[in-house]
């Protein structure tokens, strides 16, 4: 091949790779999701993943539906998971993914966090509920499922409990290795909210499939599921674990360091005297370091989460049978 073709390829790739990562915040992206979904898939009960998997089958997915990440075969969980997003900006219910608990806010009931518009801890009991209600439409008990196994995974991603006056990081431009952040209609990619959103976990995923990524998974965290299970479900806790790791790694171990700011109210980066623009000038680059100790705690929230939801699961299909 050609020199100059075969720079012309690699400056496609590393064009394409940077603009990956420009891509809707979603939380773990496609292949995090669906890796914790296929997670929880194997820790269900016989029982609850046969009854979960009849209400998804009889209750499928529009097939019109256009679907962000596509579909994914061999799993209606995993399939399932990815939902959420899809239908996000048309039931206009973006504040269900997460929690905006301020940095350097003290450890207290969620409650006051939580906006008119909901949250990621109300949207999960409101849709748990409509779950185990067996006189409810069946099909809004299936998309009940959906958001579960959505919501799970969200409140794992430490960026979805905290918030430093940056919309979770998606107003802090942040150089990831040779992708320098640049703006689009007063928005920047990247940001630190879509390097642990897709960009940390696809590098540390090294080209591994969804279950691949769940089997290497389960195998590293094996010595840990058993404590995990025995703890109980207590949503509100596994909430401020996200945040502490916000706080220590996220933020902790970014540099030049982002100095917590006053709370104040931020729908756009142009807000809060152009956050977006201050942060920028910031010059934040992260790299090898960076990614190593972001990876250790992906891996280990998106186990917990995939362990934690079928333990969510598990226990609703139990109530609800037991009030047949």
């Amino acid at each position: 091949m050609k020199p100059r073709l075969i720079w012309l390829k690699l400056s496609s790739l590393i064009l394409f790779t940077c603009f990956f990562y420009a891509a809707p915040a979603l939380a773990w992206g496609c292949k995090g999701h669906q890796t914790v979904a296929l997670i929880a898939e194997h820790h269900l009960t016989p029982e609850a993943r046969q009854y979960l998997e009849s209400l998804l089958k009889e209750n499928p997915i529009d097939p019109q539906l256009k679907r962000y990440c596509g579909n994914f075969n061999g799993s209606l969980f995993a399939d399932s998971a990815t939902w959420p997003d899809d239908i996000r900006s048309t039931m206009n219910n973006g504040p269900w993914h997460y929690i905006d608990i301020p940095r350097g806010a003290s450890r207290g009931p969620l409650a006051g966090y939580c906006g008119d518009s909901g949250c990621v801890t109300q949207a999960i009991a409101d849709q748990l509920a409509i779950l185990k209600d067996t006189h409810a439409d069946p099909r809004k008990r299936a998309d009940a499922l959906r958001y579960i196994i959505h919501f799970i995974g969200d409140l794992h991603m430490p960026l979805h409990a905290i918030t430093n006056n940056d919309e979770g990081g998606n107003c802090v431009p942040v150089q990831y290795f040779r992708c320098v952040p640049q703006e689009h209609n007063h928005s920047f990619n990247p940001n630190l909210h879509s390097l642990w959103d897709s960009a940390i976990l696809e590098r540390d995923m090294e080209g591994a499939d969804p279950r691949e990524y769940s089997d290497f998974l389960e195998k590293s965290f094996s010595r840990d599921a058993g404590a995990w299970q025995n703890a109980g479900i207590h949503v509100d806790d596994w909430i401020w674990e996200s945040y502490d790791l916000a706080q220590s790694v996220v933020y902790g171990k970014l540099r030049p360091k982002d100095p917590i700011e006053k709370p104040v109210p931020v729908r756009t980066c142009s807000d809060d005297n152009n956050v977006g623009q201050r942060m920028l000038n910031k010059h934040f680059a992260v790299g090898e370091k960076y990614q190593e100790a972001a990876a250790h705690v992906i891996q280990k929230r998106m186990a917990q989460a995939g362990i934690r939801l079928a333990m969510v699961l598990n226990d609703a299909v139990k109530a609800t049978q037991s009030t047949n």
